[in-house]
């Protein structure tokens, strides 16, 4: 069976000498509060598509990828095997908070994110699986 990887960016700054990530409000309640991610296509590799999914989603244009974090390799209830793949981005210059409406169609087609950025790991509730590695962000 072929993995399903999913790509994501803890898309970070540095805001009066302290780390943030980038977080985003799904419309759908009950998607909550979510890291940017993205489907990594067949063709792809995944370095290519989380700086893909992080402009179609976020709308940010100006970022730099400083590294992969991990891979993590499991099993969810939703697919039968997928691979998540942790990004960290450092861009500056950028609001405290805005909205985007994403442009990668699919699902996401019409709804519009809400984004802001957070300070520690359990500032907010994050959905499961995305925070997973935020420990190694906020040090």
């Amino acid at each position: 069976m072929i993995p399903v990887k999913k790509a994501y960016g803890y898309v970070t700054r540095i805001n009066n000498g302290e780390t943030q990530v980038l977080v985003f409000q799904h419309p759908i309640k009950e998607a909550g509060i979510q890291i940017p991610k993205g489907t990594v296509k067949p063709q792809e590799d995944a370095y290519q598509a989380v700086i893909m999914e992080m402009k179609e989603e976020t709308g940010l244009k100006n970022f730099h990828v400083e590294k992969l974090i991990t891979e993590d390799f499991g099993k969810t209830s939703m697919v039968p095997y997928i691979i998540d793949i942790f990004y960290q981005i450092s861009v500056s210059n950028v609001p405290d908070e805005w909205d985007h409406q994403p442009t990668g169609g699919g699902d996401e087609a019409g709804l519009t994110f809400h984004f802001f950025w957070i300070s520690s790991e359990h500032e907010v509730q994050i959905i499961k699986g995305h925070g997973d590695y935020l420990n190694r962000i906020f040090t």
